[in-house]
């Protein structure tokens, strides 16, 4: 995706790869579900996508056609598509959440305004972004970011996702 997410975008066809990659993640998810497996998925959407007020009646569809417990689709936005359109991004979080999507703000911290979005925005999950994961072990600056991220995403009540676990120290650092 690296590689060819920019020049999606840069052609304005990253909304078609959304597309696909819902309708892809429903229906194997409903594959999953209907053998008994308690799955879930994340799907990162692109700010086009998020901002696109038609964009929740496609995902209502799609979960519809695949006939999945929409419990298990996670729609993560990264913090910086949600600054795009803030107003667009909070009515998506909170239609997807009407269907029983959860939502997670994705790469948390790498922004300009993070504490902002935890206030405004209606969401399930804090994704912290892998820039203070990794070398988490050797700084305590990156322990200190992630220890107040968990603290503030606790006392909202919401759980916490690191990306860029690639060690069992970090893994036990985390736990703690």
């Amino acid at each position: 995706p690296g590689t060819f997410l920019y020049v999606a975008e840069r052609f304005d066809l990253v909304q078609r790869i959304d597309r696909w990659v819902v309708r892809s993640a429903a229906a194997l998810l409903a594959a999953e579900q209907r053998g008994g497996d308690d799955v879930s998925f994340e799907v990162n959407l692109s700010a086009k996508s998020v901002t696109d007020e038609t964009f929740p009646y496609f995902i209502e569809q799609e979960i519809r056609a695949a006939g999945v417990d929409a419990t298990g689709l996670c729609f993560e936005v990264t913090e910086t598509a949600a600054i795009v359109n803030v107003e667009r991004a909070k009515d998506f979080a909170k239609r997807i959440a009407a269907l029983g999507c959860q939502f997670a703000l994705d790469d948390f911290g790498a922004g300009f305004a993070s504490f902002y979005y935890l206030k405004h925005m209606v969401f399930d999950y804090v994704k912290i972004d892998g820039e203070f994961i990794r070398k988490l072990p050797e700084s305590r600056v990156n322990q200190l970011v992630v220890q107040s991220v968990v603290d503030i995403a606790q006392g909202l009540g919401k759980r916490t996702i690191a990306e860029f676990v690639g060690d069992a120290e970090t893994l036990d650092l985390l736990r703690h």
